[in-house]
């Protein structure tokens, strides 16, 4: 639809026709830095969300903060998630959630929640048992800590000797309360962790200061790959104690299974600490002539559930598409599972108690087993459909996700200002549409790199989640947008942003 864009305003130094000198090389580069920093001063979008709280870059000194924002003794912003920050920016221009359907929000991280073709019924009911009204153990109700071990034995670990049992299992009120009880029990330690990845980790290893994260950068070329080789000669040369990741991953929608998954899970055996999200574990598309039903886990690998050190949090949120109930887990050796429950007692206090016990029985491994199929066959559809549309529109998707429900879009083909994500943002969200700009997945915890020089700065990660419809609508407002640019030029884009929702109140408040 468009021309490709040359992200420098200035032509090289010297025509192709020869190779550039060193000093052209330099001159080129710093031309390029001066241009990209002019440009995040200069940007209207990166200039609100540099004003949010916590967006700003911290000092040039380690621990540093900034005096302007950190008002209140004691009390540092560690920056919002993704999605808040764009439900924050959604609601400035006039979104609610009682208006919700009239939006299309691609931005929010959570599966549709209602009837499925083939699936299961919906729970549609809570029983409350007196006992229920307690306090439940912050490691969670035995019972079910029994079915989620028997799930993963059933579905990973048939024919093993060693086999997962309620000791391994903690129970937890949502990821984010899983991940955070685990940071509380590491020690001083190197974090790998890798670029794109889920936004909260972030947040996680901003705010336990006892983990020094350690990035890779993942290379689209390789289609997100990570690298294990390269990761066994990190864990030497720069003394890696726990690698981090989500598995399949959000945003990019790729998997680390088979061989590569096998390889991943003997590094715990070489004294590190595997963290692996599966969340997105049965969102896999088989291609054709493969199978629906499959899904992916580490446990598959582990030889040793308690000496092998790979820790898995799921729960059912995004399998079970029941992102309310806040019912999680951590699996992992007994001994993680004891300190966890210690780490519970002063963070979160538990998962809710009678949730827990109607989570017991969709938790039966046949039920489970129609439940995935179900599952990949609706939202195989939908990427399928969405892609198509995608590229009908000209947005080619480089790395087409095969697990996840996201679609990682590159934007860098449009002219500018539209090839970064967070005018294209702001721009959908004049047509009451949200998607997640890509620079909220370069885990960047002290907030320090300039923006135009992250490698997701050119992304944005739109969810295929929703229903159908809604997809739909929110595919037409990026049509608008495209329609517009190609009619009236790139002079419309990137100015008039609301800056908050109280603006937005007076603006409306003003005689016209």
């Amino acid at each position: 639809m468009f021309p490709p864009s040359n992200p420098s305003s200035r032509p090289p130094s010297q025509p192709p026709s020869r190779p550039r000198t060193p000093l052209e090389h330099f001159r080129d580069m710093v031309h390029d830095t001066i241009h990209r920093i002019k440009h995040e001063k200069e940007s209207e979008a990166h200039r609100i969300f540099r004003s949010a709280a916590g967006h700003k870059p911290q000092g040039i000194l380690p621990q540093t903060v900034n005096p302007e924002e950190e008002t209140v003794p004691g009390i540092e912003h560690p920056g919002s998630t993704g999605v808040i920050y764009c439900s924050d920016r959604a609601m400035a221009n006039g979104f609610s959630y009682a208006l919700s359907h009239e939006w299309a929000n691609l931005g929010q991280g959570a599966p549709e929640v209602g009837e499925l073709p083939g699936a299961p019924p919906r729970p549609s009911t809570v029983e409350l048992p007196l006992d229920s009204l307690e306090y439940a153990p912050t490691t969670g109700v035995t019972e079910l800590r029994e079915a989620v071990a028997k799930l993963y034995n059933d579905n990973y670990r048939k024919g093993m000797a060693s086999q997962y049992t309620h000791e391994n299992v903690c129970i937890v009120p949502g990821g984010r309360a899983g991940l955070s009880r685990i940071a509380a029990v590491i020690s001083n330690v190197y974090c790998s962790y890798q670029i794109p990845d889920y936004t909260a980790y972030d947040q996680v290893l901003g705010a336990f200061r006892r983990l020094v994260p350690i990035p890779t950068a993942l290379d689209p070329e390789d289609k997100y790959r990570l690298n294990i080789e390269q990761t066994k000669k990190d864990i030497r040369s720069q003394g890696l104690s726990v690698i981090l990741a989500s598995n399949p991953r959000n945003p990019t929608g790729q998997v680390i299974k088979g061989k590569d998954l096998k390889s991943l899970v003997a590094l715990s055996r070489e004294s590190t600490t595997l963290i692996l999200d599966e969340f997105y574990s049965w969102y896999i598309y088989p291609e054709e002539g493969e199978e629906y039903g499959k899904s992916v886990s580490s446990a598959s690998y582990i030889q040793d559930v308690n000496t092998d050190s790979v820790v898995i949090v799921n729960g059912l949120t995004k399998n079970w598409r029941l992102p309310g109930w806040r019912v999680c887990w951590v699996l992992g050796p007994k001994n993680l599972i004891t300190a966890l429950s210690q780490s519970g007692s002063f963070l979160d206090g538990g998962a809710n108690h009678p949730l827990q016990l109607a989570a017991i029985p969709l938790l039966d491994p046949e039920r489970v087993q129609q439940e995935k199929i179900a599952l990949q066959k609706h939202f195989k559809m939908k990427r399928d459909h969405v892609l198509k549309r995608l590229t009908k529109l000209g947005l080619k998707v480089d790395v087409p996700p095969t697990s996840t429900f996201y679609i990682w879009l590159n934007l860098e083909r449009l002219p500018p200002p539209l090839n970064n994500g967070l005018t294209f943002f702001e721009e959908l969200l004049k047509e009451k549409t949200i998607v997640i700009p890509g620079i909220f997945f370069d885990i960047n915890p002290s907030h320090r790199r300039n923006l135009f020089n992250s490698p997701c700065h050119s992304f944005v990660r739109l969810s295929f989640g929703p229903p159908l419809a809604d997809l739909d609508k929110g595919v037409d407002a990026i049509e608008r947008v495209l329609k517009r640019a190609k009619k009236e030029g790139m002079k419309v884009f990137g100015h008039n942003y609301k800056k908050s929702l109280e603006e937005n109140v007076l603006e409306e408040a003003q005689p016209h």
